[in-house]
């Protein structure tokens, strides 16, 4: 019989028909999982992108007093905040964002609390609390020499290399680092200072989780008055008979509490969660479970300076409590531009939204430069400072004391300073998008950088102590 191809490949064309029909199911398949996986995200990140948005536009307008064209053009045209429409309502001093019509979001603005999202708390609740701030002292600033007024003296110190310095500063204010404030002050007193246009020494700038170095002030303040514990335990009445009862007040403000929480802002995490979809901050956080025991491991959370926030509430008088941060640091430091904000529940955001003016804030760096003195009055605790820059045990890379950044040691190159060029003794606040108070006691100098963009920081810091350090003994 003559063999016949077509009984032998019509398996073989049948199998591959097969095959060729489940490869393309599989892809099928593949694409509608990558669709799902991908309209997740989206339905998650869009309220923080329309959050974010809504947010930082109430802000700058009504606190910052910006135009809203020039905040969305300048500050909100990144993607994919460019994907988001704003709108501005100055009627009931609101701004509204929105991702194609989708995930809308309302922040409003309250004259003595700033701006907060409305999400889980009702407009009407948030409008109607009672926040009073006590006001500042009558002061013409401009009378007065710095750091208690902004009277500046008219020559600079003789070690001051004003060339060098300057072109330290040239760099900084280039369109691609976005700079919006840079001030040094050697010695106490302000060698130099410039401004992005649009900005000036009067405007108030976002210093973002250098707010979180303010709120560890806060801390110290009430440790000196005796009325918090740096051992103490058992800090929140819902902690008690839990895992979260052994958290130190020391272990949350080295960022050793060991509550599961991650700190990323590109996309879906507690840290997103906590600012953007939480009227009651700190009371979510609260409630997250534990992951280490506390003490043990260092994770950066910007969860437990609001934790912090809510510690201080407690242990503040209901009526004192908001004037508490501006008459027991800001105004005795002279910071009459500052202002804190609340959120949606009347609490301040200790993690993050503090406005300041470059030369509030470091007013605020001075302090800390001078080892918690201020105008011969001991304002912190005695060797407060001191601890505030000595590292836990459960930090390896020996970078983070009390809510304050240290030099401590590169994680890609464990021989040698994070900062490489920069004094072992620097510490510094930092923020989102490059804000910093840089503090250097073994050159002498506070350094205030504020600004849209991250920077080389150790090259401007390097810049700075070459114009400055070539007389210092």
């Amino acid at each position: 019989m003559p063999w016949n191809c077509f009984s032998f490949c019509d398996p073989l064309l049948s199998a591959g028909a097969l095959l060729r029909k489940t490869i393309r199911k599989a892809i099928v398949w593949l694409l509608l999982l990558l669709l799902v996986i991908i309209c997740r995200y989206v339905y998650l990140s869009a309220p923080i992108l329309t959050g974010y948005g809504a947010k930082n536009l109430c802000s700058a307008v009504f606190l910052q007093h910006r135009q809203a064209a020039e905040v969305i053009k300048n500050d909100l045209s990144d993607f994919p905040f460019s994907l988001v429409t704003y709108a501005l309502n100055e009627t009931d001093s609101s701004a509204t964002a929105s991702l194609w019509g989708f995930a809308g979001q309302k922040a409003i603005f309250r004259r003595n609390a700033g701006a907060a999202l409305v999400n889980d708390y009702s407009e009407a609740d948030i409008r109607k609390q009672k926040i009073a701030l006590s006001l500042p002292p009558s002061i013409n600033t401009d009378t007065l020499a710095w750091p208690y007024g902004d009277k500046l003296p008219d020559t600079l110190p003789s070690a001051i290399d004003t060339t060098l310095l300057q072109q330290a500063f040239n760099k900084q204010f280039s369109k691609d680092n976005q700079t919006r404030a840079l001030l040094v002050v050697y010695d106490g007193q302000i060698v130099a200072e410039q401004y992005a246009p649009g900005f000036d020494m009067y405007t108030p700038l976002q210093g973002w989780s250098i707010s979180k170095s303010i709120t560890a002030a806060l801390t110290g303040i009430l440790v000196k008055q005796g009325k918090l514990d740096l051992n103490a335990s058992g800090l929140l009445p819902q902690w008690q008979h839990s895992d979260k009862a052994d958290i130190t007040l020391r272990e949350l403000l080295q960022q050793t509490s060991g509550i599961r929480y991650r700190e990323d802002y590109s996309g879906p995490s507690e840290a997103t969660t906590m600012l953007f979809k939480k009227g009651d901050m700190s009371g979510y956080i609260a409630g997250l479970p534990m992951e280490y025991t506390p003490g043990t491991v260092f994770n950066y959370s910007s969860g437990n300076a609001n934790l912090l926030s809510r510690i201080i509430r407690n242990t503040i008088a209901p009526e004192d409590y908001y004037a508490f941060p501006y008459t027991s640091l800001l105004y005795p430091l002279g910071m009459y531009h500052t202002f804190l904000e609340t959120d949606a529940g009347g609490m301040y955001v200790g993690s993050s939204y503090t406005y300041a003016t470059a030369r509030d804030f470091a007013r605020f760096g001075l302090l800390y430069y001078q080892n918690g003195y201020w105008n011969g009055k001991e304002l912190l605790p005695d060797h407060w400072v001191q601890a505030s820059v000595q590292p836990s045990r459960a930090d390896p890379l020996q970078h983070y004391g009390y809510f304050f950044w240290l030099n401590g040691w590169d994680k890609d190159h464990p021989d040698q300073r994070w900062f490489r060029d920069v004094p072992p003794d620097m510490f510094f606040a930092s923020g989102y998008l490059g804000q910093g108070i840089y503090i250097i006691p073994s050159k002498k100098l506070v350094v205030v950088r504020l600004g849209q963009r991250n920077v080389d920081e150790n090259r401007l810091l390097k810049d700075i102590i070459t114009a400055v350090s070539h007389q210092i003994k």
